[in-house]
């Protein structure tokens, strides 16, 4: 009834699978990096009939069957190595993207998030507009590759007062939070070559890490502060403070509103609360991690998670909860894909 998209030994999806089994439910893994090496796709239609399916050669799994699927991350297909590069492996590469992307439009499942609209949602151009839209207060930013545009911007705050980030850091290539250093306004025509994300620097009085599983709202102070880095909490998150925090209301009801226009039913939010009082939103991740915030602060965001998961496998194909404004629920029906 449950099917998680990501890899064996994720420690998310391993913790998640343990409440469930608490919960008397089994989820299966989906991992696509397994493909097409070791596992076999089969989309078959047959007059009204219809079919989608992935083999290892020994368990066939029907993707029909499953109610509630967690797009947890995805891993990347790996090719045959036979192909694994040039325009050859471009080509097979795009046909399974394809092949997946237009099987998973068609389940009659209810999407942690769905494929589509965690992609928009992750995109941080499109998350500040609509954190905007929806009453949150954002940093003062920049996103260009122009070296002048990026060079006023600094000069018109100072270089101590801007903090710049990549948009997507990889374990490779990992770029943390960073203001920007005198030195490096020298080198401001490297931006030529790719985008840069330049942002008002906001001092910290806590970091906030949001965590927003279905109605459920865990928040997080984190005492960057007093940390020894205070651009970015993950540098000190070893040592760091970090504790239960109570939201406004308001900041609430807007982070709410913020999920809906996403099209979100979970995700995992940064962000910063300044001395001043003043609640400023950074981003939303749709597939951020929470065991260590959940590890250092006895928060129960695994078992809402599973409770999630657990309430859409029960309910019929295609139907997911309707929020009401005391936190019930009921089932409306909705087209295939689009929960």
């Amino acid at each position: 009834m449950i099917l998680i998209v990501s890899w064996p030994e994720d420690d998310h999806a391993g913790a998640v699978r343990r409440e469930l089994a608490r919960l008397g439910l089994e989820a299966t893994v989906l991992d696509l990096s397994r493909f097409p090496q070791r596992l076999r796709l089969a989309v078959e239609y047959q007059g009204r009939r219809r079919r989608y399916q992935v083999t290892d050669g020994e368990t066939d799994l029907d993707l029909q069957r499953f109610r509630v699927v967690w797009w947890r991350r995805p891993q990347q297909f790996a090719l045959h190595p036979e192909i694994a590069e040039g325009p050859h492996a471009t080509f097979a590469y795009t046909e399974a993207s394809e092949a997946f992307g237009g099987m998973w439009q068609c389940l009659d499942a209810t999407w942690i998030n769905h494929p589509a609209r965690d992609e928009a949602a992750g995109r941080k151009v499109y998350q500040l507009r609509v954190a905007q839209a929806v009453g949150l207060d954002i940093p003062e930013t920049l996103i260009t590759n122009d070296a002048e545009r990026a060079r006023r911007f600094v000069d018109a705050r100072g270089a101590a007062r801007v903090a710049y980030k990549s948009f997507l850091p990889s374990a490779v290539e990992w770029r943390e939070t960073r203001i920007l250093r005198p030195e490096e306004v020298e080198q401001m025509e490297a931006v030529r070559y790719a985008p840069v994300i330049f942002q008002e620097y906001v001092p910290p009085a806590v970091d906030l890490r949001i965590t927003v599983v279905g109605h459920d709202i865990f928040a997080t102070a984190i005492h960057s502060a007093e940390a020894a880095y205070q651009a970015d909490y993950r540098m000190d998150l070893g040592t760091v403070r970090v504790e239960p925090f109570a939201l406004p209301d308001e900041v609430r009801s807007r982070l709410r509103r913020l999920m809906g226009q996403l099209d979100l039913v979970y995700g995992a939010i940064d962000m910063r609360l300044d001395p001043d009082g003043r609640y400023v939103f950074f981003e939303v991740n749709p597939a951020g991690q929470w065991l260590f915030v959940e590890e250092r602060t006895g928060q129960p965001i695994t078992p809402a998670f599973a409770r999630l998961l657990a309430a859409h496998a029960d309910r019929r194909p295609g139907t997911v909860p309707a929020p009401h404004h005391d936190g019930a629920s009921a089932p409306v029906r909705v087209a295939p894909g689009e929960a």
